[in-house]
C-alpha cells in the first residue's frame, strides 16, 4: 500500500534506504544468473509501484479508470527498469519519472479522443472535469452548471459545451442499454433504410412530364403501372382495341424516355 510518505517525497530524490535497496537489486540484475535477475526485477517492480501509482493518479479525471492508468504506469516502470544503468549516476526515480509519464501520455494518445474535437474544447474539459471532481468533495452533490462556472471562471454556455464534447472521448456503443431503458440496446431506435428513398428523385424527375401527357395518356399508365390492369382489360375499360392500347402505351413511353434523356445533366 503507498504510504503517506511515498506519495510527498521528492520524485527525483530517494530515500537512503530506498537508494540502497535499489541498488542493490541493480546489482543483482548484472549477474549472468537469470533466475536471481528475474526476482531482482520483479522485486524493483514492487518497490517502486507506489511511484507508479502516484504518477497515475496525477492524471486521473481524465475519461480513463485510476486502475488502467496505474497498469499503464507500471508498464512504463517495467521499461524504466529494463534501462535503468546505474552508472548515470542520477537516483532510480529521476530516471523512471519521465519514462512513466511518457508512457501515460502515450496511452491517452492512442486511446485518443473518438471524435476529434478542436483543442480548446478539449483542455475545457480537462479543466471542467477537475472542477466537477472538486466540487463534488466540497458540495457532496455533483455540482450545478453555475456553479462549475464559477469555480472555473467560465461563461454556462462554456461549460455546457465542455459538458457536450467530454460525449466526444468516449461515444456511448450501439450495442449499449438504452439510457431511458424503453427498448434494449441504443442500436434498436435508429431507424432502418427506407427502400422507397430510391424512388423519391425518380417520381419527382418524372412528374412534370407526366402532368404534360394528355388524359387518355395518363390513364392507360395509371391503369397498366398503379392498378396492374392487363392490355386487353385497359382496352376494355376504354373502349378501344388491345393493339391500340399496345400502341398508346409503348409510344408514350418511349417520348417519356427521350425527354427524360434529354433533360439528363450533361
Amino acid at each position: 500500500m503507498t504510504s503517506q510518505t511515498d506519495e510527498t517525497t521528492d520524485l527525483g530524490d530517494e530515500g537512503p534506504d530506498l537508494h540502497q535497496r535499489t541498488a542493490e537489486l541493480f546489482a543483482r540484475m548484472g549477474t549472468d544468473d537469470e533466475v536471481a535477475k528475474e526476482v531482482a526485477r520483479n522485486a524493483l517492480v514492487e518497490l517502486h509501484l507506489p511511484l507508479a501509482e502516484y504518477l497515475a493518479r496525477r492524471f486521473g479525471n481524465r475519461g480513463e479508470p485510476h486502475e488502467d492508468l496505474v497498469q499503464v504506469a507500471t508498464i512504463g516502470l517495467i521499461k524504466a527498469i529494463d534501462r535503468f544503468d546505474l552508472e548515470r549516476g542520477v537516483a532510480f526515480s529521476t530516471y523512471a519519472t519521465p519514462t512513466i509519464v511518457g508512457e501515460i501520455k502515450r496511452h491517452f494518445r492512442d486511446r485518443g479522443w473518438t471524435i476529434r474535437v478542436p483543442r480548446r474544447l478539449q483542455e475545457i474539459q480537462s479543466v471542467i472535469s477537475q472542477a466537477v471532481s472538486d466540487l463534488g468533495q466540497e458540495l457532496g452533490r455533483s455540482p450545478t452548471v453555475a456553479e462549475l462556472a464559477a469555480k472555473v471562471g467560465m461563461s454556462q454556455e462554456e461549460i455546457l459545451e465542455g459538458l457536450e464534447s467530454a460525449n466526444a472521448y468516449s461515444p456511448l456503443s450501439l450495442d449499449a442499454p438504452d439510457p431511458a431503458g424503453e427498448v434494449g440496446a441504443v442500436i434498436e431506435q435508429l431507424g432502418d433504410y427506407d427502400d422507397a428513398l430510391n424512388a423519391v428523385v425518380d417520381r419527382e424527375t418524372v412528374k412534370p412530364l407526366l402532368d404534360a401527357l394528355d388524359a387518355r395518356s395518363k390513364r392507360i399508365l395509371l391503369l397498366r403501372f398503379f392498378r396492374n390492369m392487363t392490355q386487353s382489360q385497359i382496352a376494355e375499360e376504354l373502349g378501344i382495341s388491345q393493339m391500340h392500347v399496345s400502341r398508346l402505351l409503348s409510344r408514350t413511353l418511349s417520348d417519356l424516355r427521350a425527354k427524360l434523356e434529354e433533360n439528363q445533366p450533361a
